[in-house]
């Protein structure tokens, strides 16, 4: 059993120590804690130090000598007489921040108490010599996190007090923020100056936990929490790959590739839960997953997954090659790249943009990884039926049954499939083409449910002449008959008609905005585009159905309606027999 070393200590006791030389390691994710984070910190170390008497009120001569507050672990592992900080990284960096912006504000104060405070404070932040003189060059901490573009910034401010010119880092920040807190602090309580950092320093426990080798320190960090900043499972797997190439020595390479990975998916991914380079692991783990046969459709916690067999997969090169390029395939589906991609798969690839789930999103990552030749890249027209295949039955099940988790279990066998060079068929899965159409004909297209805008991006593509749309363009559901007009009408037998795929379509958000209540004979101007009186030019819609339609009718009344909710149920349905569903 590793052994471990735990000493609760003091501030002052752990920071001044001699032996006291921490380096926050190249594989640390950069320095997190904002305004929120020193705000609560603040918060806490005042309501410690000047707790409040029987009445309610701030007595900073309650303060019980005796008592501790507790700040949480700092776990480290020597490496080279460094202290190499595996976890607590963002309480120690704000601790130092806080210590140097007291230290500045003591400035040439000569007070006893404040020269001792000045004493304990320098012997925190910097080392000292043979001679127990201070080097004011080297400081107590520093910091290589390979993705952190600012630590530069933190040292210098460590070393001088000062936010020079031009630094807008999240350090200068928060040292700007304590010397604010600290400023109000004096004015409030000029005669208890010294008592705030006095018992910062000597009442406040941190405990430090020395793992006697990086593996220890690694299994620790993987299970602990540094305050307000959650682990993230990519930071644990970061450690692993990390140690892994360290192994190899290719650590430098692999720093420089996971920085550049990092920061692409940092503009690609924009998941509701976890980060961006979370989302990509995901990705790629369904593929991993499939390659073992597994068609569960009960998928693991992402970290348990990548550890089993003491992260096996992370000791890899091929494993961070692989997710390397799989992030490239998805900045190119994301650009749209024409050189990449045909113009019927990218058609496919906007509509899968607005399907009813994100399950696709791992089904073509699975693909992808499967099908990409040496360059990354894939056979479009294989490519294009894929989609097309996966669109149908995707569109087809949100309608029969609605939910992601009831998809897992189709889409799941079928990823097995892929890797086992086997067509995608949904064999076990087909659709009954009259029970379909009954389904989609009884179904209340809500704008509400994601499916309504899944079938009117799928419908929008299927005229021939429709452009490519950007992925950034916002788009909304148009009622082409207003509900507004039919509140004031009742040109409609039936006023359910209004929400039936017949009397919807996709339109840009700029001119929904516009033409949402008025008659659709007023509505065409909208759709064509116009130019307004002082000669400022609205362009028309890009969506081309809707420019037929502005063509081809002065009205859009409820036969209308009937006639191309109909088109729309028969077009589907044969979409449906084209991909073999039935």
């Amino acid at each position: 059993m590793s052994k471990l070393n735990i000493d609760q200590k003091s501030i002052k006791a752990l920071f001044s120590d001699k032996k006291a030389d921490f380096l926050i390691p190249d594989y640390q994710r950069p320095y997190a804690w904002g305004e929120k984070e020193c705000q609560t910190l603040w918060d806490d170390l005042f309501a410690f130090a000047f707790p409040e008497n029987i009445y309610g009120e701030c007595d900073p001569e309650a303060f019980n000598t005796d008592e501790e507050y507790y700040l949480g672990p700092i776990v480290t592992f020597k490496n080279n007489g460094q202290l190499e900080v595996i976890d607590g990284q963002q309480r120690l960096t704000t601790l130092m921040l806080l210590l140097r912006a007291f230290y500045s504000k003591f400035g040439k104060m000569s007070a006893p108490n404040i020269r001792k405070l000045k004493e304990s404070i320098e012997q925190c932040i910097w080392k000292l010599n043979e001679d127990e003189e201070v080097l004011y060059d080297e400081l107590k901490i520093s910091s290589d996190v390979a993705t952190d573009n600012d630590k530069d910034e933190f040292l210098e401010i460590l070393k001088t007090g000062e936010i020079k010119s031009g630094y807008k880092s999240i350090y200068a920040k928060n040292f700007k923020f304590f010397q604010d807190k600290i400023d109000t602090y004096k004015e409030d309580y000029p005669e208890y100056f010294s008592k705030l950092p006095k018992r910062i320093l000597d009442n406040c426990i941190l405990l430090p936990i020395e793992a006697e080798s990086q593996d220890t320190a690694l299994r620790i960090f993987s299970t602990l929490n540094d305050r307000g900043k959650p682990l993230s499972d990519a930071d644990i797997f970061k450690a692993q790959f990390y140690k892994f190439y360290s192994s190899i020595d290719k650590k430098d390479e692999f720093i420089k590739q996971w920085k550049t990975l990092e920061e692409k998916c940092e503009n690609l991914f924009h998941p509701i839960v976890g980060t961006p380079m979370d989302d990509l692991f995901t990705r790629y783990m369904y593929y991993e997953r499939a390659k073992q046969g597994i068609k569960s459709s009960t998928t693991e916690a992402l970290r348990r997954f990548y550890e089993k067999n003491s992260y096996a997969l992370l000791k890899k090169e091929e494993t961070l090659l692989n997710l390397i390029d799989l992030a490239d395939f998805w900045f190119d589906v994301d650009a749209q790249n024409a050189d990449r991609f045909s113009d019927e798969v990218l058609r496919d690839l906007f509509i899968l943009n607005y399907a009813p789930n994100g399950m696709w999103n791992y089904f073509v990552s699975v693909y992808y990884m499967k099908y990409r030749d040496s360059k990354g890249f894939l056979d479009n027209v294989m490519f294009d039926k894929f989609l097309n295949k996966i669109i149908a039955f995707i569109w087809g099940y949100a309608i029969i049954r609605p939910g992601v988790n009831a998809l897992r279990t189709p889409v799941f066998a079928e990823m097995v499939n892929i890797v086992n060079d086997k067509e995608v068929t949904f064999s076990e899965f087909l659709f009954e083409e009259s029970h379909m159409k009954n389904s989609i004909e009884n179904y209340q297209f809500g704008n509400n449910r994601a499916i309504t805008k899944s079938m009117l991006t799928w419908w929008t593509f299927q005229n021939e002449h429709q452009e490519l749309l950007d992925l950034d363009t916002v788009i909304e559901i148009e009622h082409i008959f207003a509900r507004n007009r039919q509140e004031k009408e009742h040109a409609l037998t039936d006023s359910r008609k209004l929400e039936c795929l017949g009397n919807k379509s996709l339109l840009e958000k700029r001119i929904n905005i516009r033409a949402s209540d008025y008659r659709f004979e007023d509505k065409i101007k909208y759709y064509k585009g116009y130019t307004t009186d002082r000669g400022q030019v609205k362009e028309a819609t890009k969506i081309r159905e809707l420019l037929q339609l502005a063509d081809s009718y002065s009205d859009f009344n409820e036969k209308n309606i009937d006639d191309r909710n109909e088109s729309i149920i028969d077009g589907f349905i044969k979409y449906l027999n084209e991909n073999k569903l039935f």
